[in-house]
């Protein structure tokens, strides 16, 4: 029994670890990484809404529109990926 409660505390050590050094990791983001990294997933939210619009529009103007819509948005995330400074 003694084994059991040993292991799961050595676990429970090690799970704690790994959590404070992503918290840690996470800490040394600078301001401008992590409105970066915002941007980046605001811009694909509502490219993925985008798509999931396109599969059941009907309409060949409203089509155009999420068509330029999406490709604006493309433009957005490739200008951001070569802006983001690696971390």
């Amino acid at each position: 029994m003694a084994r059991g409660w040993e292991s799961k505390l050595v676990e429970e050590q090690i799970s704690q670890r790994e959590g404070d050094s992503q918290k840690s990791a996470q800490q040394k983001l600078t301001s401008r990484q992590i409105e970066l990294r915002s941007q980046r997933e605001s811009i694909l939210l509502a490219r993925s809404r985008i798509l999931i619009s396109l599969e059941s529009a009907c309409h060949s103007r409203y089509r155009a529109l999420l068509e330029r819509s999406l490709s604006h948005l493309n433009t957005q995330l490739a200008r951001l990926e070569t802006e983001e400074p690696t971390s």
